[in-house]
């Protein structure tokens, strides 16, 4: 399993999902558009994002992208399955989520930025699109608790 960030900004939100990463098995993330990497384009540490992960980049593979659409086509074509996680009116609860055999074998999952989510062209892409159904007042979860669930989930739907 993989994971995706969307222009995710915030590098306490990042280093978070490190660290998650971590702990559910993600053997790598890709960081595109505006996300930061734990390695600045100058070289240096990203200090407030590895004050966060504890490490974790040094376990966990990434690599940075410029283009999401591109790294999607990609990755399809090496047969992954692409699950977006977006508050979206065709989206399936993440706990009625249903994967086959085969797309238990390469699983790709996908994160937005805080304020915009993704865009269209991106949940056109995408196999399946999943949400966390909502039921206080507030539209969403902070973008690091939510991978934290949905990674966990999906960990346990591939060990069944």
């Amino acid at each position: 399993m993989i994971a995706i960030l969307h222009n995710v900004r915030s590098q306490y939100n990042v280093g978070s999902i490190f660290r998650t990463s971590d702990a559910s098995g993600v053997e790598k993330i890709y960081l595109c558009g505006i996300t930061p990497a734990p390695i600045d384009r100058y070289g240096k540490p990203n200090t407030k994002m590895l004050k966060v992960s504890l490490g974790a980049e040094n376990s966990v593979k990434w690599e940075s992208s410029k283009s999401t659409t591109s790294l999607i086509d990609r990755l399809k074509k090496q047969n992954y399955t692409i699950i977006a996680v977006e508050l979206a009116p065709n989206a399936v609860p993440y706990f009625s989520l249903k994967i086959n055999k085969k797309q238990k074998s390469k699983i790709a999952m996908i994160f937005g930025g805080e304020v915009k989510g993704l865009s269209p062209a991106i949940l056109k892409r995408a196999d399946i699109i999943t949400q966390i159904p909502m039921h206080g007042k507030k539209e969403s979860l902070n973008v690091a608790v939510a991978y934290g669930i949905i990674a966990y989930h999906l960990r346990h739907m591939l060990l069944t």
